[in-house]
């Protein structure tokens, strides 16, 4: 009996289940060699972001006759021509039009969703299930099904092809993801802390401003995040619902094509610019990003 316990794993010595396969090649191969295949994959990943740039960096004749891995070793073929050709073109109201209608829609969208799924989580009123099942069941709703109703709707009241048109749609259509999102969230923060400052005399604003929104803001930032990139990225409601004066990148670019069609110039730095931006933030926000992502899989 000594001789075997001796000779035993630690782990089984220790009481802890068995490591599996994956477990153990993962311990032989040693974090240094999997993070080295890590970074290549990343890097794998980013060829078409780095094509992308180097596309919108050389001129179209050059795109034409090479490919754009050819820049490593003529690297004096990088010009920033053709992102000055695209501010002339007027697409800096485009990008402008872009941060107008995402900026508020995605500030508007956490604020209301955020107190409204503090009220489900831990307000008692009536109808309270009754009206969270309402707002789940908007979760499947087609957004193409509402576009001529509320383009009927908002020609009506005289907002068709206007940015407000544009952010209200958004605002509505993203409520009901939010909600469910941050409720679900907001349900798992322990009731003894809210409890406590009830008893201290806290109103309901002020345990959800001071208490449940900081709590929140792991899975707050990753609505954010998400939301953000959803409407930065739309085309489908800026063709229906935005005019010229308020077209957004997306649209902008649509029209390059279908007006020119070849403008691969104007395409490729007109698209690195409206990729730069979310890149942007997700970098700034990625460590809110992770642990939002890691809440919500224990929860």
């Amino acid at each position: 009996m000594t001789t075997a316990s001796a000779t035993a794993p630690a782990d089984v010595e220790a009481g802890a289940p068995p490591r599996s396969v994956a477990g153990r090649i993962v311990d032989r191969l040693g974090s240094g060699v999997v993070q080295f295949v890590m970074v290549l994959l990343g890097l794998f990943w980013l060829v078409p972001t780095l094509g992308l740039l180097v596309v919108s960096m050389r001129t179209v004749q050059v795109n034409s006759a090479e490919g754009w891995w050819t820049i490593f070793t003529k690297p004096a073929e990088l010009t920033l021509e053709n992102y000055s050709n695209l501010l002339a073109s007027g697409f800096t109201a485009s990008f402008w039009n872009t941060v107008a209608i995402t900026v508020p829609t995605t500030i508007l969208v956490i604020g209301i969703a955020a107190m409204a799924a503090y009220a489900f989580a831990w307000m008692e009123f009536p109808g309270r299930d009754t009206l969270f099942l309402v707002v789940v069941g908007l979760l499947i709703v087609p957004i193409q099904i509402a576009l001529i109703p509320i383009a009927s709707f908002y020609g009506g009241v005289g907002i068709f092809g206007s940015i407000p048109g544009v952010v209200l749609f958004h605002v509505a259509f993203g409520l009901p993801f939010a909600i469910f999102l941050l409720r679900n969230f907001f349900v798992g923060i322990p009731a003894s802390l809210l409890e406590a400052a009830r008893m201290d005399g806290a109103s309901e604003w002020k345990i959800f401003a001071s208490v449940v929104f900081p709590l929140g803001k792991p899975a707050i930032a990753s609505l954010g995040i998400f939301q953000f990139l959803w409407v930065w990225n739309d085309m489908l409601i800026a063709l229906v619902f935005a005019n010229p004066e308020s077209q957004p990148m997306t649209k902008a670019l649509q029209s390059q094509m279908r007006q020119f069609g070849s403008n691969v110039d104007i395409l490729s730095s007109g698209a690195f610019m409206s990729l730069i931006i979310p890149l942007v933030l997700f970098f700034a926000f990625q460590r809110y990003f992770v642990q939002g992502m890691m809440a919500g899989s224990v929860k």
